[in-house]
């Protein structure tokens, strides 16, 4: 998400993208409303899931990065890990049957 617009603002736009195109999106953990980082969680059928995070990237615009875990089992540690180190970290679940997750950023996948 851009530095320059607060996480909460950030969050609702993602919401409404998803929702605008007939995904289920839900808030699962709520952090800083003006600077805590977004993981997003995108579920797919029959337990298929992926998470997303900002990448590092300190002189140009936000992009994110797809994490390593593939099943929802596996996410669901890893955001359980994150959460643990970080209270103030956002975190959203997006349903989708394609699997889409709805980031205008850039995105490496």
């Amino acid at each position: 998400m851009p530095r320059e617009i607060p996480a909460q603002l950030w969050v609702s736009a993602l919401l409404r993208r998803a929702s605008g195109a007939g995904a289920f999106a839900t808030i699962v953990h709520r952090g800083d409303e003006q600077r805590g980082d977004v993981l997003v969680k995108v579920t797919r059928a029959r337990g298929e899931a992926r998470v997303y995070a900002p990448a590092f990237n300190p002189e140009g615009p936000t992009e994110f990065e797809r994490l390593a875990a593939e099943d929802e089992a596996g996410v669901d540690a890893l955001i359980g890990k994150r959460l643990k180190a970080d209270r103030d970290l956002w975190v959203i679940e997006i349903e989708d049957r394609e699997g889409r997750h709805f980031l205008t950023e850039k995105v490496r996948e």
